[in-house]
């Protein structure tokens, strides 16, 4: 795996401990080119950063030492962690995003990933349940790597979790139950924001985050029968 070295200042000054390193956390740029994704990374103004970008070339760049906290996760939870950035190294990957002209993922781009993902569970334990995306620990404010990026490849590449095959079973059941059991397996499973006996307008995003995340070709925010069982088999 080549690695080509374009370093940010971007980053927290205290060096953290290597054995507090227990994710990493997926992005998307969202931003037109290359050029000016990096050029942001590197803009002391921006006050973003990231450990390792990658773009449509599949050329990997390193900008933060692994050892140095960067500025990717923005305020997010999962599980019993807020704000990642301290927990996590974060991986850039060029593409346009929602806001611009969303694009599907080259192979060249994702097969550099999976290498480096995969480089990187080895050297830290990672266990491959903490390979995330960026709307999975900040569903409110985020919709990277978004439906297009492709969780279920990385899984048969062991760089990542899918759920196992099913047969779906119609069987009737209230919305109230069916809200609460979903809620009730997605928590298990890690994701925040949400209370989990009262409705609220979070619930949609939530949904919908999930959604994206293994169920890309259905992401419109209910609660249906195939989103409950896939939450069900993964929690």
């Amino acid at each position: 795996m080549k690695i080509k070295i374009n370093k940010s200042a971007n980053f927290s000054k205290k060096t953290r401990v290597l054995r507090d390193i227990k994710y990493l956390i997926i992005h998307y740029t969202g931003m037109q080119s290359a050029r000016v994704s990096m050029k942001r990374l590197k803009n002391p103004n921006s006050k973003v950063s990231c450990h390792y970008f990658i773009n449509r070339n599949g050329d990997i760049y390193k900008m933060i030492d692994e050892n140095k906290v960067a500025w990717h996760a923005g305020k997010s939870r999962w599980k019993n962690i807020r704000n990642l950035n301290k927990h996590s190294i974060g991986i850039e990957i060029q593409n346009k995003g929602h806001s611009i002209n969303y694009q599907n993922f080259p192979k060249k781009q994702i097969s550099s990933l999976i290498t480096l993902i995969k480089s990187l569970l080895k050297k830290y334990k990672i266990k491959k349940n903490n390979v995330l995306g960026h709307s999975d620990i900040a569903p409110l404010r985020k919709k990277d790597p978004g439906e297009k990026f492709p969780w279920n490849f990385l899984s048969l590449k062991g760089a990542a979790i899918w759920y196992p095959k099913f047969k779906l079973k119609k069987k009737e059941i209230k919305s109230e139950a069916k809200r609460k059991m979903f809620f009730k397996n997605v928590h298990k499973i890690g994701y925040r924001f949400f209370n989990l006996s009262q409705k609220s307008k979070r619930d949609r995003m939530i949904v919908m985050a999930f959604q994206r995340r293994f169920l890309p070709k259905e992401v419109n925010g209910k609660i249906t029968d195939k989103t409950l069982k896939i939450s069900q088999l993964l929690a």
